[in-house]
């Protein structure tokens, strides 16, 4: 496996080497932190990693000129070779939330955090995921930017945000771009999965639909419904006074989706096998109907797939998904699309638990996307060795892939003297952060 993964780091190599050889030395040496380090921080890297330096690395990710997006590029082809062109190839759409402190990092501020549930201080970014069946990997990222960092360039500039960057866009336009970009890059995929953060954006779904993209997407239960065509028109004056009508209505009433769901009988829920797991079969119930969604300003409504599932004896816990696939698609096979966004989740778990997704020491703009670009190319080398020994070892997962890379790469902690270096390091660190404090402490209380 160390032997595999020498190679997967030189298929990107060339990105790092048309700056300097350092910087694809410490690009390797980065990425081999990511697999190897049980913290994926910095000073732990340069406990594991032969030959690394903290500084260097910092340097590697704040300074250096290489370009995240070529690699982001790289990464998207690679894992369509793994992942595209089956009929179950699907891109999925999803945020993350990384909790921060202070007001430094790049796009922080108390933003919604999915993460916890609750509005925190935290930085957001929209990844966009590959999948088809129970394989999935992140293949691109963009860093959300809040209404008042875009307000204030010069907090952007302080963070390195480039000039065209500092421009207000929603998540579904970040996620928009990021489907775009995949179709650049030539990756194949059938439709596009989202949850009702981007389903609840009529403008999203609809830029979706007009460049020929399949989607299913989540809504929220207040998303409203028409059961009959509302053939918007502008109706004709009535009135002798008064100015002559000139806003689209519809000539139907729409409901919300979730009364239209309640008010069905239960003979109408179908069962639903989903896939199987390690826990059996997911089985859900399912609702389906054809119904028109209009945003209030297109000349003619949508006639798009309603989907609505829940799992088996839990009635109250019912998901909403609109889709514009083919009309003669399956009630199964909608309800495989709109659950197949699960494995986007287990992107983000793996990414964070064995990848280092969320354990960055960066606050800049460029520091943070180099950070994430080789976390996602971490994510890829480990879909390609679990691919690899689907049928020896099925049960395969990241864990034990950065259990054996422990092994079979080459480490620095390897000897008694220098665990005890380290550890004596780690103490020098702390005591000089205790005695600091402490000479903070006396200052404020001298004033």
């Amino acid at each position: 496996m160390g032997f595999r993964f020498q190679n997967f780091s030189k298929r990107f190599e060339k990105h790092f080497r048309r700056w300097t050889r350092s910087v694809a030395a410490q690009a390797q040496q980065y990425l081999q932190g990511l697999m190897q380090a049980r913290r994926k921080n910095m000073e732990r890297m340069e406990e594991v990693v032969p030959d690394c330096e903290y500084q260097s690395l910092q340097h590697f990710l704040s300074e250096s000129d290489w370009d995240a997006r070529a690699v982001l590029d790289q990464v998207a082809v690679e894992a369509d070779r793994h992942l595209g062109g089956s009929a179950d190839s699907c891109l999925l759409l999803d945020e993350s939330s990384f909790q921060k402190k202070g007001t430094k990092s790049v796009g922080v501020a108390r933003q919604w955090s999915g993460r916890l549930g609750k509005v925190d201080n935290c930085q957001v970014a929209v990844f966009a995921a590959l999948a088809q069946g129970a394989s999935s990997t992140l293949l691109d990222t963009r860093l959300y930017l809040p209404k008042e960092w875009v307000q204030d360039r010069k907090r952007c500039l302080a963070a390195g945000v480039p000039a065209c960057e500092v421009v207000l866009k929603s998540k579904a336009d970040l996620a928009f771009e990021m489907v775009l970009r995949a179709r650049r890059n030539g990756v194949r995929f059938r439709w596009v999965g989202a949850d009702g953060g981007y389903g609840k954006d009529p403008s999203f779904l609809r830029r979706l639909a007009d460049h020929g993209e399949i989607f299913v997407a989540e809504v929220h239960r207040d998303q409203p419904i028409y059961l009959e065509d509302p053939a918007p028109c502008v109706p004709e004056k009535k009135a002798s006074r008064g100015n002559k009508p000139t806003c689209l209505q519809a000539q139907s009433a729409s409901q919300r989706v979730d009364a239209w769901v309640q008010a069905q009988p239960s003979e109408c829920w179908q069962k639903v096998v989903v896939r199987g797991g390690t826990r059996g079969e997911l089985r859900v119930e399912a609702l389906h109907h054809r119904v028109w969604l209009w945003d209030g300003n297109e000349q003619k409504a949508r006639f798009w797939h309603l989907v609505a599932t829940r799992e088996v004896g839990a009635s109250e816990k019912v998901k909403y998904a609109l889709s514009n696939a083919s009309g003669e698609i399956s009630l199964q096979r909608l309800v495989q699309m709109q659950r197949q966004r699960f494995w986007i989740e287990r992107s983000f778990e793996d990414g964070k638990s064995e990848s280092g997704l969320a354990e960055y020491q960066v606050r800049g703009w460029r520091a943070w996307h180099h950070h994430m670009t080789l976390v996602l190319m971490a994510m890829l080398f480990m879909l390609e060795e679990k691919l690899a020994h689907k049928e020896s070892h099925p049960l395969l997962s990241c864990s034990d892939i950065e259990v054996l890379l422990a092994h079979f790469l080459p480490r620095r902690d390897v000897t008694v003297e220098e665990v005890v270096r380290q550890m004596k390091a780690r103490h020098a660190a702390r005591k000089n952060a205790i005695e600091s404090a402490y000479r903070r402490q006396q200052l404020a209380d001298s004033k």
